[in-house]
């Protein structure tokens, strides 16, 4: 045989056992009544699997706080290090065929502090507590998952309510309309996608506490919806998840609030908003005031479930 069949069949024989060395074991971890298949791709990183791990044990513990329970009984992910950088980024969730499947990259050199900040796994994890929907619509499933990420990790414990009301704050104008405008079922730019869904999702919270005296908000809606089987690994016209949700709290604020906003531009007034809620920008940060109209309200929104 020449030699290079030789080079050339111990290069095939050690290569998957050279990608091995570099891959992390796989691991399952048990988290709000579900499991989290983890495997690596091949690759290195600065920090120990077990910082990884508790990463990840953050992400699901905040969308169980959430949820009551974590949305779906199975959901596998996928990490990829990216080698000579730092962070997470790169985060995308399925629900079909095979259920459940998130993939995100960490950089090689991510550090403890960026995995303790991170919200993007969790609002991977959020996309699992809602159904899959038509495209047109794209801007509920991720709309919600801006929204509810920050509020999960308060409930969680890992972040502070001061620093999600002050983000929306800086970042919840992005998803007022725009010149050219039609509506959040025809406008699907980046910001009306993603921030006029959280939009929609905060003055839906907002209306839903107000019309039933702080009884029931939006996470009432969400985990009726998660309980009458709309998760991500199913398909659902939106007007249905709506109406799940709309009975569960005994008010029609989301139907309506779709009705709204799905063709037309309909801006908020978010000045008038913060003002009724209690929060006034502080520099870089907010102050609260628990004696404004729906001071309550703000307070009820990021309190934590029993």
């Amino acid at each position: 045989m020449p030699p290079w069949f030789h080079a050339g069949l111990i290069a095939c024989l050690l290569l998957p056992a050279m990608a091995q060395d570099a891959m992390l074991p796989p691991e399952e971890l048990k988290i709000g009544g579900a499991t989290i298949s983890v495997t690596y791709a091949p690759g290195k990183f600065d920090l120990p699997q077990s910082a990884l791990h508790a990463w990840i044990a953050h992400a699901a513990e905040a969308v169980t706080a959430y949820y009551g329970h974590f949305p779906v009984p199975e959901v596998r992910l996928r990490v990829n290090p990216a080698e000579g950088r730092s962070g997470v980024f790169h985060g995308t969730t399925w629900g079909k065929p095979y259920g459940a499947f998130t993939r995100i990259s960490v950089g090689s050199q991510t550090g403890a502090d960026e995995l303790n900040n991170d919200w993007m796994l969790t609002h991977e994890f959020v996309h699992t507590g809602f159904p899959s929907v038509e495209d047109d619509h794209h801007w509920m499933e991720e709309g919600m998952a801006t929204y509810v990420e920050p509020i999960a990790r308060v409930e969680a414990g890992t972040l502070p309510a001061q620093r999600i009301w002050s983000d929306m704050l800086r970042d919840m104008p992005q998803g007022q309309p725009q010149p050219g405008d039609e509506g959040l079922d025809h406008t699907h730019t980046w910001a009306r996608t993603y921030w006029g869904g959280a939009l929609f999702c905060l003055l839906a919270d907002v209306r839903i506490h107000e019309q039933t005296k702080n009884r029931k908000g939006l996470q009432d809606a969400l985990r009726a919806i998660v309980a009458a089987g709309g998760t991500i690994s199913v398909d659902w016209p939106l007007e249905r998840a709506l109406k799940t949700g709309d009975a569960a709290t005994g008010v029609g604020v989301l139907t309506g609030l779709y009705n709204e906003m799905k063709a037309k531009p309909a801006p908020a007034d978010l000045e008038d908003l913060w003002k009724r809620l209690g929060i006034e920008r502080d520099g870089r940060t907010v102050v609260f005031h628990d004696d404004a109209p729906l001071g309550a309200t703000r307070q009820a929104i990021t309190a934590p479930r029993k």
